[in-house]
This record gives structure tokens, sequence and C-alpha cells, in this order.
């Protein structure tokens, strides 16, 4: 396992702005695609943004396309997750997530997430 470390949430007015970061340690961490997902309360798990082991490709869920981006800085091991024009729909616990290789997929069971993430709240 990848030791992640994900910050940057907090509480913003609709449409706001909020930029996440997700640390990571180890040596491998450019071997692997990442993803971002996020979980709203009694709600499951859902994938938000992923993007491959070299950043040159990314997917977006559609309910975030053109608002979020998803980047990646492999020497400081580092991902992140610009979101803009922040809707209250978008309030969840947001998590980072390596996929099992470096190819990037929208599949959720082909990433494997254990960190507390960050908590995003969007008010009205």
């Amino acid at each position: 396992q990848v030791p992640l470390v994900e910050s940057g949430g907090g509480l913003v007015q609709a449409g706001g702005s909020l930029r996440l970061s997700c640390a990571a340690s180890g040596r491998t961490f450019s071997n692997y695609a990442m993803g971002w997902f996020r979980q709203a309360p009694g709600k499951e798990r859902e994938f938000v943004a992923g993007i491959n082991w070299s950043g040159r490709t990314t997917r977006y869920a559609d309910s975030v396309k053109g608002r979020f981006t998803i980047s990646r800085d492999n020497a400081a091991k580092t991902v992140y997750l610009q979101m803009n024009s922040l809707k209250p729909e978008d309030t969840a616990v947001y998590s980072c997530c390596p996929a099992r290789g470096g190819v990037v997929t929208t599949t959720a069971a082909l990433y494997d997430c254990w960190g507390q993430g960050t908590q995003v709240t969007v008010s009205s």
C-alpha cells in the first residue's frame, strides 16, 4: 500500500473553488494511475476523476466534466484535484486512490481506497 494523505477540503459557497491535494510516500507512486473518489452520506462511493501514471491521460465523471481538473506531479509524489464552480451536490468526503496499474480507468473496482479522505462541503 502507498501511504496517502489528502488535504485541501473545507466549506465553500456554491460557485466557489477548492484545490485538493493527495501526498504519497514511497518510491512506487509514479507507477500507478490515481483516482479521486467521493462519498456523500447515505450514498455509495463514486468515481470523480482519474489520471494515468504519466499525467497525459485523464478521465472524468460526467457530473464534474468542465468543472474539475485532475493533475499530478510525480517528482513531488502528489496528485491534485482543482474544483471550480462547486455545487451543493458536490458535498462529500473526497479520497484519492491508486489504481492497480498505470492505466487510468473509470472502474471503481480497479482502485484501492484506504485513506481518511478530506471533507468538502458546499453551501447553497
